[in-house]
């Protein structure tokens, strides 16, 4: 009989009992029909029984069968312990979900290879160097002529492709639509021939797209963008759209699964890298800089001198290009210089969402392995307990002739349906989870986005995460099981301390590892409130941020009119220009020359502000005064403490001069302000100083300024109420200017702890339902102790036992457990917590934010945990014991 038919025959069940029955009844038939005498052919034929056995042994594979009765033997046993057995399956999905979810967001931003040909051959090019804090850098980002140059030079061997970061940016799609953001990335022409990519409509930029500057005014639409901004509309090619002063046509649509190669960021529009303002700028780095191998080049031999000979390429062109630090400190020159061409693999693309995120990926994979872990322990224990409470009907088997594999196989059975139906659930959560913790990783106004599929690679991890837990779940149980001396068990001699000692061994260890989360949870939350609550210096109430452009650039003037014409506009309280807002996305240095001297190897940030600026951000004077209307740059200069200690220690800084590098316009410090942070909150305080925000140039004539932010003061609370009347007020003026962000200075100051906050919400999480599964552990540890020293209790409290005296003897050896675990913990959390720290922070909690809160947290959990068992204890009536006695 073939394999399929045994095992479907095991299928059947009784059905084919009955099969066998009726076809060795119609064989006796059949002898008797033909003239035998029936006992003789009953005696001939033998024992129905054996016959019966010998049959069903054929046609079925016993191994199969066995297993679906433990499996339904299994089933039977979770429903008689229908509270215990769903606890189990609830932390066990909550850890298997916080697994999944773990990995499907690991997977999908670090190891998921991009949907391109040959992505194990494409590397990216970045330079290792000296940052202005001392510490090393990885500066990615390449000047186009740079790029060329590389590009010729490894022709033979690679192919170099150049691919800009996403940027939201201002479009129009035709004449009299409203202005719409959309990511656009610049791409050179062999970039898609080269990934192997095909045009889901229409056709793909090419090499020949991107020859000249400013030649290729062709732009191609992501699958993404077509389908949620056309509808798939086919007649979108051929239209035109418009970004700044320049227009292009749409001629075709990437494919489905290609969204750029920037993981977290969905691109929606590809264009020419040639068509970029920037790329004819030798001295601008901004795009990135890709090498894919050509076929038959073995990467182990080539890589070395490919980036031996583009590094020669580079330093020279750099040589070349040395008139770009005229000025320069020699020291600032020689840091830059002083850098290492490297390779990495990027066939899973490359972006700052990894760079910013791979190690918090990390710790949220540890968060939940460690939670689940906790559950796993929590639930080997109850099925410890159960194994335990079960060892006669164990010692029963063996005695009739059960083997010890057998004995396992019904265990681990069990254990694999809890298994089963945890996962079940846990898959739900992790299908809720990523990508609800996906959209809290940037600000609402662009969260990251990421392909979340649930392929292969997510079932073959869930499958093994699955067969981990089963083991981790039932061997220890199934060995215990199967080890059990049935002469000894069904004579009462099994030692009944063997179980309490094993039951609080594992309580030792969900302690030590809760204490582990809480640990971790601790630094993260203490972290981010040390952020959050970090002196800002400046308001950030009522304040509303207006980005605005001017296409072709607008003269000062006509900038401070339009702020002078919102000062009029009802709920505004006042009004100031800058250059960009603090906390923003742009930040930029200036050498400092002072006296004459040369430039100083350390460069101060600026910013261009207007009268008023100080005064609307709350921003106090120490000494000096704000700026006039007269004022312009160069000229007079408002300068923070820091910049008053590193270039004039010890002095009275105002009315004293400094330049913006070498030979350049005197700058005259005219007021003190306090520190403030200038770029991010997590850095430290940089010398900042401020400029007026009208400029004059060369010719002594104002420059045109192309971008500048309203900072605007209102009467509401939710200065967001005015965002629209306010664009339309300034749109309406028809004088250039165009709003192309809006935002508040609160918001700002918010996403600069998205990624604290995020983690300090789910370390919370985490230790929320470790301390939950440590407390279930706990309780139902004492409660299976009160349970099986209840007749020793009761004989106690008879022979005049004190309540005191009951309690310790519950509680002393699960207390001295939890001791050890906690120590052990402590001991493992206090390091790992201040390893993780030096990884993640500048501004770092203090050693007593991260031991409070899990001691504190663990001994509320002990003696929450304990009232139960202990009430449970002291109610046991040994008139009742002494009397079944």
């Amino acid at each position: 009989m073939s394999l399929w038919s045994r095992i479907s025959n095991a299928l059947r069940g009784e059905r084919l009992n009955r099969e066998i029955e009726e076809e060795l009844q119609s064989h006796i038939e059949e002898a008797i029909a033909s003239g035998h005498d029936p006992d003789e052919a009953h005696r001939t034929f033998g024992s129905i029984l054996r016959q019966r056995e010998a049959s069903h042994n054929i046609r079925v594979a016993g191994w199969l069968e066995s297993l679906l009765a433990d499996v339904r033997f299994g089933w039977r046993q979770l429903c008689r312990n229908k509270v215990t057995s769903l606890a189990a399956v609830l932390s066990l999905a909550l850890g298997i979900g916080s697994c999944v979810a773990a990995f499907r967001l690991i997977d999908a931003l670090l190891w998921r290879p991009l949907p391109i040909s040959n992505s194990s051959k494409l590397y990216v090019l970045s330079r290792k160097l000296t940052g202005l804090e001392g510490k090393p850098i990885d500066d990615g980002y390449w000047a186009t002529p740079d790029f060329k140059l590389m590009r010729d030079a490894v022709k033979d061997q690679a192919d170099l492709i150049a691919i800009s970061d996403a940027e939201r940016t201002d479009i129009i799609l035709s004449a009299g639509d409203d202005v719409e953001k959309a990511h656009v990335v610049y791409v050179s022409g062999n970039v898609f021939p080269l990934f192997g990519l095909e045009p889901a409509l229409g056709r793909l930029l090419a090499p020949a797209d991107d020859r000249a500057s400013g030649a290729g005014p062709y732009a191609v639409l992501s699958w993404d963008y077509w389908n949620h901004r056309f509808g798939r509309d086919p007649h979108v090619l051929g239209r035109s759209l418009h970004i700044s002063d320049q227009t292009f046509e749409i001629i075709g649509v990437g494919p489905r699964d290609f969204t750029g190669t920037e993981k977290g960021t969905v691109a929606d529009i590809f264009l020419p890298v040639s068509m970029s303002s920037l790329a004819a700028h030798e001295n601008v780095t901004w795009q990135r800089t890709f090498l894919m191998l050509k076929s038959g080049v073995n990467p182990a031999t080539a890589l070395e001198p490919l980036r031996q000979h583009l590094s020669a390429v580079s330093h020279a062109f750099e040589i070349e290009c040395s008139t770009c630090f005229r000025g320069v400190p020699q020291a600032t020159i020689d840091r830059l210089f002083d850098k290492k061409l490297v390779l990495h693999p990027a066939g899973a693309g490359i972006s700052d969402l990894q760079k910013d995120y791979r190690r918090f990926l990390g710790v949220l994979g540890l968060l939940a392995a460690l939670v689940l872990l906790i559950a796993c322990v929590n639930v080997a224990n109850m099925m410890t307990a159960q194994a335990v409470a079960r060892a006669q009907e164990m010692a029963l088997r063996i005695s009739i002739g059960a083997g010890r594999r057998r004995l396992v196989q019904l265990i681990l059975c069990q254990s694999a349906l809890l298994a089963v139906f945890a996962s079940a659930l846990g898959a739900l959560f992790a299908a809720w989870s990523a990508p609800f913790v996906l959209s809290l990783v940037n600000p609402p106004d662009n969260p990251a986005r990421l392909a979340l599929p649930a392929d292969w690679r997510v079932l073959l991890f869930g499958s093994g995460l699955l067969i981990l837990v089963v083991l981790l779940l039932g061997l220890l149980p199934a060995l215990r099981a199967s080890a059990v001396r049935p002469v000894a068990v069904l004579k009462g001699g099994e030692d009944p301390h063997s179980p309490r000692r094993l039951m609080r061994g594992a309580i030792a260890v969900q302690v030590a590892f809760c204490c582990l989360v809480l640990f971790l949870s601790s630094l993260f939350v203490a972290s981010f409130q040390h952020l959050q609550n970090r002196p800002l210096g400046f308001s950030t109430d009522r304040l509303l941020l207006l980005e605005t452009v001017a296409g072709k650039g607008q003269l000062p003037v006509v900038w401070n009119q339009t702020a002078e014409a919102l000062r009029a506009v009802p709920g505004v309280n006042s009004v100031a220009i800058s250059g960009w807002p603090l906390l923003g996305r742009i930040m930029i240095n200036s050498d400092i020359s002072i006296n004459g001297a040369p430039p100083s190897s350390t460069p101060a940030f600026f910013l261009n502000a207007s009268p008023g600026w100080l005064s609307t951000m709350k921003i106090p004077l120490v000494s000096g005064r704000d700026f006039r209307p007269q004022d312009a740059s160069p000229g007079a200069a408002i300068v923070n403490e820091t910049f008053v200690k590193t270039y004039f220690p010890g002095q009275d800084p105002i009315g004293r001069t400094f330049e913006r590098g070498a030979n350049q316009p005197l700058n005259t410090i005219v007021g003190v302000t306090p520190d403030v942070p200038y770029h991010d909150l997590r850095e430290p305080t940089r010398a900042v100083f401020y400029v007026p925000f009208d400029e004059i140039g060369d010719q002594s004539a104002p420059k045109a300024v192309d971008f500048a932010t309203f900072v605007i003061h209102t009467d509401s609370q939710n200065p967001l109420a005015l965002a629209d009347s306010l664009r339309q007020f300034i749109a309406q003026r028809h004088n250039g200017l165009r709003v192309s962000n809006i935002t508040t200075q609160l918001n700002l100051v918010r996403d600069q702890t998205i990624r604290e906050r995020l983690l300090a919400t789910l370390a919370a999480f985490f230790a929320a339902v470790a301390l939950l599964l440590a407390g279930i552990g706990l309780y139902a540890v004492l409660n299976y102790s009160v349970l099986q020293r209840r007749r020793e209790i009761g004989i106690r409290m008879a022979i005049g036992s004190t309540r005191a005296g009951i309690v310790r003897i519950v509680t002393l050896d699960v207390f001295l457990m939890i001791a050890l675990g906690g120590c052990t913990g402590i001991t493992l959390g206090f390091g790992a917590a201040h390893y993780v720290a030096s990884l993640f922070y500048r501004v770092k909690a203090t050693d007593a934010d991260m031991i409070s809160l899990p001691a504190c947290a663990i001994l509320l959990t002990a003696l929450v945990a304990t009232l139960p068992a202990v009430f449970r204890a002291l109610r046991t009536d040994p008139t009742e014991i002494l009397r079944a006695e």
